[in-house]
């Protein structure tokens, strides 16, 4: 929501009146220098937004606040101008109105599109996530990141890197409003007040890695554009892409890093293929490479990379994780119920890679049970086990 600054006003004052902390709304609000406001300066509130109100017979803007539980200043400062005593019947006003309900609810069929519709909803409702472009899959459809909190400590969580593994990402998209919106309403997440962490932490989430894989899973092969017929070849004329763990190239982004790649490479596929087909050579694929420039950007405490399935979590590499990696995954373990597993026979991954180059804690998590893709049935269990981890992430 948009206000505009009369003489007199500070953030500070903004922050009693909507009972918004003062941190939510400064990093709203970036742009502004709190010492130098000027009158008519817009400024954002996060977790508010604007409804229109008819005014009825015996209205006064006294009643109004009261009926609504807001200070009658708020009715002033989101209706400039506004003249009490001569309110007219049929007269629209502008009411603030908290937002005290999650807004992402349609968590099936998780596109592309639904991701970023959801992405633009939140951000403007909550203005101090940041969003940034960290490169393009192969269809040039943008790599969203977003950030979360104003702390040096840099945690990060990402979504797709396998297509059909799509329900990560709306597991990710559901905790980031359910994260705003508990710091907005001043409410706890299983008893933390997630304010302090909001202030150490900055919560760096890419919900979907994979954009064009995932969109090919779920749309179909029109859904490849100029890739269509190569994407039909090798699934085998095959318009069911429901197995499909590949980007839209035919390689499997997770197996796409410098870290015993050459390993990996020499028992896998070797060309193109729905899964497994690791490139022809370790970061080939434009996904994998911003991944990897994003982890050389922000020197992540923790990163955890998404998966379905197996509740597990893999947490070591080559003996090179540091010896925090075991406290924090019994914590993970301790929250989720998942089993924690130091080393599996699997190489050239995202959190290989990441322990590898930086010998920090880095780890794949197996999201839910089944055989992949996993139906939306289980979001709502699958959310709650790791509902854990990703508040774990923040505390440890």
């Amino acid at each position: 929501m948009i206000i505009n600054v009369r003489q007199g006003d500070s953030l500070w004052y903004y922050s009693q009146l909507f009972g918004i902390p003062l941190t939510l709304i400064a990093a709203s609000n970036k742009q502004v220098n709190p010492n130098q406001m000027m009158i008519g300066q817009q400024i954002a509130i996060p977790g508010y937004e604007l409804q229109t109100y008819t005014i009825q017979p015996g209205d006064t803007l006294w009643a109004i606040a009261q009926a609504n539980h807001l200070p009658i200043d708020l009715l002033y400062l989101v209706n400039p101008g506004i003249q009490p005593m001569s309110l007219q019947i049929g007269q629209n006003i502008n009411i603030p109105q908290r937002i005290t309900s999650p807004i992402i609810s349609d968590v099936d069929h998780y596109t592309y599109d639904k991701m970023r519709e959801d992405i633009q909803r939140l951000r403007n409702l909550y203005p101090f996530i940041d969003q940034q472009t960290i490169g393009n899959s192969v269809l040039n459809k943008d790599i969203i990141e977003l950030r979360v909190g104003t702390g040096t400590r840099q945690k990060h969580i990402d979504g797709s890197f396998h297509a059909t593994e799509w329900i990560t990402t709306p597991i990710i998209m559901k905790f980031l409003n359910d994260y705003v919106l508990a710091l907005t309403n001043n409410q706890q997440i299983r008893g933390l007040n997630l304010l302090p962490f909001f202030e150490s932490n900055t919560l760096s989430l890419v919900p979907m890695v994979n954009p064009d894989g995932v969109d090919l899973v779920l749309n179909g092969a029109d859904a490849a554009g100029p890739k269509r017929d190569f994407v039909l070849s090798i699934n085998g004329g095959n318009t069911d892409f429901s197995e499909w763990k590949a980007n839209i190239n035919g390689v499997d982004l997770n197996n796409q890093y410098p870290a015993l790649w050459e390993t990996e490479a020499d028992r896998k596929p070797t060309s193109p293929q729905p899964r497994d087909f690791p490139g022809y050579q370790p970061l080939s694929e434009p996904e994998a490479i911003a991944m990897a420039n994003l982890a050389q950007q922000w020197p992540f405490e923790i990163l955890n990379a998404f998966h379905t399935q197996g509740q597990e979590i893999y947490w070591g590499f080559q003996g090179l994780e540091p010896p925090q990696s075991e406290t924090i995954v019994e914590e993970f373990s301790r929250v989720s119920g998942y089993d924690a597993i130091q080393y599996v026979d699997s190489y050239a991954g995202y959190k290989d890679w990441f322990i590898q180059e930086f010998q920090r804690p880095g780890y794949t998590v197996e999201l839910g049970i089944g055989v992949n893709p996993l139906p939306i049935s289980q979001f709502d269990e699958i959310y709650e086990d790791t509902l854990g981890i990703m508040l774990a992430t923040l505390y440890m």
